[in-house]
């Protein structure tokens, strides 16, 4: 058989190929060869033929017929062979295949070997794809190595010790003896290994890390080397850029970033040289930079001093005046990690920062964004805001949004006056009004309508702003509802803090009319218009028959809810003429109110400031019909009918919604507690229940006494007793009576019962006796359930509790399964 083609002919003729068909033909010939060479066993070409099959497996062809040469070679005496094979074994082989088992063997001689080459090799493979058992088998190995004087090899010992770390983090204490005299090599090869095999042990468990704080004293070792790295002089071997080794540098600042962080003592111990490092390390190359971010970083990361960390944050500021693009974006983004614990620090920078709003860079005028609203504060509100104005009007349309959102807050939380705060937000939606959020027309509303004095000024401002520009739409519908509110104030030109401008109602009523018929306005700002012109038919005297023939055009328009709007407000001309004034007459202030637990929070020209809240007491009249069927509605009327209406109570009708969800498709009524029902009961319109047309003689009545009662719950001190009754009139209902005792020391507040029956029973709760159970046995809660079962089945029931205890709230579910067969048969 003639000899194989050369691998540097081999790509030669690959490169000749024109199309990837030719080339792919050229290396399945090549393939079908090596295969053949193979398995004839010709050891004489088996490592070019190798070498042929790891080239093509780089140009992404299949290659893994070729494993087992690989071991082969691995297993040969020949250097050139064993190199080869464990090129190969890194490449085509992972310890997802069993076949990199047999390699273990070869390995572990390899690794006792007297040639340091190949030692390297085996430490080289181990490191790169050895599996955890090969780990186990080869970590006393690797540990031996790492105490050899041979500087060579004990850095790749060191980087396969970490890869062994990460497969068998429970070796990690079989090389900590061999850690203490890393440090003191002189090679530093061995010394950037060594930081990386500390780092990883420190990382990974903190028994470690707390080791070598107190123990090994790590951290004075470290200082040690780097501040020999900055002080020494000029060194060939080692220099990058007129720096010493900068490589070694930063991974020593991680490893004392590690250490540093919420530690005192350690953190005191390198501010020295973290200082040193930060005011000596030249800034005009990459290189200098890379090493003052991984400074900066260890800075902001220890416990360190507060001189420190200035400095650090003047390096970032220094970094926004760079050329480089990724470095200025670097420092923006530590910025913006740095601006809540050194926010002081950071506003020095703000011009540079806001200057950042012009770069070309999306990413960075994105970053510089962020962290000028991260900026925003009290005193320099106004100054921000007009640069971020800026910005909003020069900006791509993808910053509009956010950046119209962030003016919005800021504004809401430092605005300085009303006045500038509706200014503000005005010129936000003229400049992006259709980018803000749904909640921006709602919320400016709210503002005008709280600023009373700033009424007039705000009507004519909006007025001037949609003149013959409909294009911002919420603009165009607050200006709408402003001038339905406050169009007497526009036309009577009372605006006291600008020059007032004279329009008459038929221009205003014009307007409104041209933001209906406009092609730009939608449903929704139509219907701000035509409600705008109806509250005007109050506000005005002079056009109530104009805006008449204006509503009743739109009694026919093809959008039904500008249609439905109309005829509701034709129906105020005609039949409810006497109430329209009383309709339309203008909104009262609104509160902003935000509920957050017991408190509420109501901002006031950026000022939170927590206020209780008003609660109603429930009248104590009857409650309306529609209110009680709105409650039927929420609880699922079609399927639970109350016998006896009870009144509402102060638990969210929502609670049995989320029992549905708890116990599935079963038919539930819960009853929170509450004070026992009034007397008087208004009548319901409903479907008939459990006693449709008794109510006229004695409902229930005890005819069956002879039934036992049961214990339904008795855990943690709370004791659930059921006792029954059946009635005289239909022997399909079953009355039980609940008990609820607490033999703790302290009393059970908010106590809630909730039960469930199966879909072929229905159930009602009614209102408990109270909803605190005495401690000590002292008083019980009572309550009724009444259940109708028409088929006479076995009964079954799924409880629910909620109440609170020593400080905390409860909750259990239980099932009762062992009610007395004469309570349902």
């Amino acid at each position: 058989m003639p000899a194989p083609i050369r691998l540097r002919e081999l790509i030669r003729t690959i490169r000749t190929a024109r199309t990837q068909a030719e080339e792919r033909e050229m290396i399945q010939k090549e393939c079908a060869a090596i295969r053949s060479s193979f398995r004839e066993e010709d050891n004489t070409y088996r490592c070019r033929n190798v070498a042929k099959l790891l080239y093509m497996h780089m140009l992404g062809y299949p290659a893994h017929f070729g494993q087992l040469e690989c071991l082969k070679l691995i297993a040969s005496q020949k250097f050139t062979d064993k190199r080869i094979g464990y090129l190969g074994a890194m490449l085509l082989l992972d310890e997802r295949q069993d076949v990199h088992l047999l390699m273990t063997n070869c390995i572990k001689n390899d690794l006792n070997h007297s040639t340091q080459f190949v030692q390297g090799l085996a430490l080289c493979t181990l490191g790169c794809m050895g599996s955890s058992e090969m780990c186990r088998d080869l970590a006393g190995e690797v540990e031996k190595l790492l105490k050899t004087s041979n500087s060579y090899l004990r850095k790749k010992a060191a980087l396969c010790a970490v890869h062994v770390i990460r497969k068998v983090p429970e070796l990690m204490e079989m090389f900590l003896p061999a850690t203490k005299n890393l440090l003191n090599e002189k090679n530093h090869g061995v010394l950037h290994t060594s930081v990386v095999l500390l780092t990883e042990m420190c990382e990974r468990s903190p028994d470690m890390l707390a080791h070598f704080r107190k123990n090994e004293k790590l951290v004075p070792q470290l200082v040690r080397i780097l501040k020999n790295l900055i002080m020494s002089g000029y060194s060939p071997e080692h220099d990058v850029s007129g720096i010493s080794d900068p490589f070694l540098q930063v991974r020593i600042l991680r490893l004392l970033r590690i250490l540093g962080r919420n530690d005192d003592d350690s953190s005191e111990a390198m501010n020295d040289i973290l200082a040193q490092v930060a005011t000596n390390t030249e800034t005009s190359k990459n290189v200098g930079n890379a090493i003052l971010y991984e400074t900066v970083l260890t800075i902001m990361d220890i416990k360190s001093e507060s001189g420190l960390r200035v400095l650090a944050i003047n390096i970032l500021g220094r970094f926004l005046l760079n050329n480089d693009k990724n470095i200025r974006y670097v420092a923006l983004t530590s910025l913006l990690k740095t601006v809540q614990t050194d926010h002081n620090a950071v506003q020095r920078h703000r011009s540079t920062i806001v200057d950042c709003l012009k770069d070309l860079d999306v990413s960075i005028k994105r970053r510089a964004m962020e962290l000028s609203f991260a900026l925003v504060n009290g005193n320099n509100i106004r100054g921000m805001m007009k640069e971020l104005l800026y910005f909003l009007d020069s900006c791509e349309p993808e910053f509009k949004a956010d950046c119209a959102s962030g003016i919005f807050l800021a504004a809401e939380k430092y605005a300085p006056s009303k006045r500038w705060h509706i200014d503000t937000i005005m010129r936000v939606l003229t400049t992006a009004g259709s980018y803000v959020r749904d909640d921006a027309v709602p919320n400016l509303i709210q503002l005008i309508t709280n600023s009373v004095e700033m009424h007039a000024y705000t009507v004519q401002r909006l007025y001037k702003a949609i003149l013959g520009d409909y294009s911002q739409q919420p603009l165009v519908q607050v200006a709408a509802w402003c001038i339905g509110e406050y169009g007497d104030l526009l036309v009577s030109g009372q605006c006291e803090e600008e020059e007032p401008i004279q329009v008459t109602e038929d221009e205003v009523l014009d307007i409104l009319e041209s933001v209906l018929i406009s092609n730009m306005s939608t449903s929704v700002t139509r219907g701000y218009a035509l409600t705008a012109i109806m509250k005007l038919s109050t506000r005005f005297t002079c056009t109530v028959n104009r805006i008449k023939k204006v509503v009743s055009i739109y009694g026919s328009s093809i959008d039904v809810e500008l249609q439905q709007r109309a005829v509701e407000y034709n129906a105020l001309f005609k039949k409810y003429d006497h109430m329209r004034s009383a309709l339309l007459e203008r909104m009262p202030v609104m509160e902003k109110v935000t509920t957050n637990g017991p408190t509420e929070i109501v901002q006031t020209n950026g000022e939170t400031e927590p206020a209780p809240l008003e609660t109603k007491p429930p009248p104590s009249g009857p409650q309306p019909t529609s209110q009680a069927n709105d409650l039927l509605d929420l609880l699922g009327g079609n399927d639970i009918t109350p016998v006896i209406p009870t009144a509402p109570t102060s638990k969210p009708a929502s609670a049995g919604g989320e029992l549905l969800d708890l116990l599935g498709d079963i038919t539930l009524t819960g009853a929170p507690a509450a004070a026992p029902a009034p007397s008087s009961v208004p009548q319901i319109s409903q479907p008939p229940f459990l006693l449709d047309g008794l109510s006229s003689q004695p409902l229930f009545n005890d005819i069956a006494a002879g039934i036992p009662s049961i214990t339904a719950y008795s855990k943690n001190g709370l004791k659930i007793e059921f006792t029954f009754e059946r009635s005289n009139t239909n022997p399909s209902v079953t009355v039980i009576t609940i008990q609820a005792s607490n033999s703790t020391e302290l009393d059970m507040t908010d106590f809630v019962f909730q039960a469930a029956v199966p879909k072929t029973f229905q159930l009602q709760l009614l209102s408990p006796s109270s909803s605190i159970v005495p401690a000590f046995n002292t008083g019980t809660i009572t309550q009724v359930i009444k259940v109708l079962n028409p088929q006479k089945q076995q009964l079954r029931m799924r409880i629910k509790l909620t109440y609170n205890h020593k400080g905390s709230a409860m909750q259990d579910l239980a099932e009762v399964n062992n009610f007395p067969p004469q309570s349902w048969q």
